[in-house]
């Protein structure tokens, strides 16, 4: 008898034409897939092009430059801790829970993302300046920001806290759909068992589910940092872009090509690019550490 490990014509014919599919179909996801990246790589190769390091670093030695980064570094770090902090609750709830008007909640969590950017700015300002009409200790016609400045002595508009909490609306809806599919990848069973054992609601979600939540917590701090970072519209509209008092990297690229200087817009560009892409590599690092 012949040996059965032998291919017949028909099965050999049948592998070759299984394998010329297969190069079609890869060829094609691929060339799709391709062009995105390629797309990303001409930008950045675009940008450095441009510009040449003596002109780069000339760029960023600027006192105004200097001050947005500062200001910079600490409206997107406190908009980022912000969010995660309101996040990882509301996500829990979303998640975990089906309350009355829960689907409404969900739908406006998703409102900032899906909103242009400067009607979100443009509600913002609307919200600090129109006048309320009820009456109480501050009469008729008082205003959120009047209330801020008098009483509680803390103006937001067009100062720095409109910064943050202009990065803040944006970021942290991204932050609560980061936490919500984390705490879905968490079994609640662990939760059950620990309320059967005598703890609360609250010490099962801070013992047992916030503890399994730390990669979500810090892909949702990473997310929102950078969101924050690339936030202009409503910065634009809500803070304004003042030199040395409101003006952040975004606003000032703008800036900068508003009065024709191009080569320190694309410097400062290409400064946001490389603090973004450190920003997740450190994390990503920071995070196989703990793995391990």
């Amino acid at each position: 008898m012949g040996s059965s490990t032998e291919s017949s014509p028909v099965q050999m014919d049948g592998h070759r034409r299984g394998a010329s599919r297969d190069a079609v179909f890869f060829l094609v996801m691929g060339g799709l897939s391709a062009s995105f990246v390629v797309l990303i790589v001409l930008l950045l190769l675009a940008d450095l092009s441009f510009t040449s390091p003596t002109a780069f670093a000339a760029a960023l030695r600027k006192p105004e430059i200097l001050a947005a980064f500062r200001l910079t570094m600490l409206t997107c770090t406190l908009a980022a801790v912000l969010s995660v902090w309101v996040a990882t609750p509301l996500g829990y709830l979303l998640s975990r829970y089906r309350f009355p008007g829960s689907r409404i909640v969900d739908v406006i969590v998703d409102i900032p993302i899906v909103l242009p950017p400067l009607v979100l700015g443009l509600s913002l300002l609307i919200l600090f300046h129109q006048p309320f009409p009820l009456t109480g200790i501050f009469g008729a016609g008082w205003k959120l920001e009047d209330w801020l400045e008098e009483v509680a002595g803390f103006p937001v508009t067009y100062r720095w806290p409109a910064v943050v909490l202009a990065q803040f609306a944006v970021s942290c809806a991204f932050a609560v759909r980061t936490m919500r599919v984390t705490f879905d990848q968490i079994n609640p069973r662990a939760e059950d068992v620990a309320r059967t054992l005598g703890c609360t609601r609250g010490q099962a979600f801070l013992q047992v589910a916030l503890p399994q939540a730390w990669r979500g917590i810090l892909t949702a701090g990473t997310i929102s940092w950078a969101r924050a970072l690339g936030e202009f519209g409503p910065i634009l509209v809500f803070a304004g872009a003042t030199r040395f008092r409101t003006e952040v990297l975004s606003t000032s690229v703008f800036l900068e090509l508003s009065v024709g200087q191009l080569d320190a817009a694309v410097a400062v560009s290409l400064m946001m690019v490389l603090m973004a892409v450190a920003v997740l590599l450190f994390l990503r690092w920071l995070g196989a550490g703990m793995s391990t």
